[in-house]
């Protein structure tokens, strides 16, 4: 797995072509800014104030930082290159579904 630290940089639109798509990325947004989250396939313009956290598939969606206004960014985000699991040969894992979420905290009868 990966941690990135990216620190009062915009990131330009792209996908993370070395990513797992079933593995969830994790992005959190810290420090003082009023950036946004761009997620051009789904035509999604977010709130991006520190303390958001993201969880997105960035190998099937593309997704951007663009230049903020005011303060600083500092982004912590974590993902799985699809090449671990070729070298560990592990199956990959499935889609999370809803249900898969909500029995963490719901018991379903």
């Amino acid at each position: 797995t990966n941690i990135d630290i990216i620190v009062n940089q915009e990131t330009p639109s792209h996908w993370d072509v070395t990513s797992t798509p079933t593995l969830l990325d994790l992005l959190v947004s810290l420090g003082s800014h009023n950036a946004k989250f761009l997620i051009p396939d789904l035509g999604a313009e977010l709130s991006y104030s520190p303390g958001t956290m993201i969880f997105l598939s960035g190998k099937i969606l593309q997704h951007s930082v663009p230049k903020w206004e005011k303060g600083e960014r500092i982004a912590l985000v974590h993902y799985m290159k699809d090449k671990v699991h070729d070298r560990l040969k592990v199956t990959r894992p499935a889609w999370t579904t809803q249900k898969d979420i909500l029995g963490l905290a719901v018991r379903y009868t």
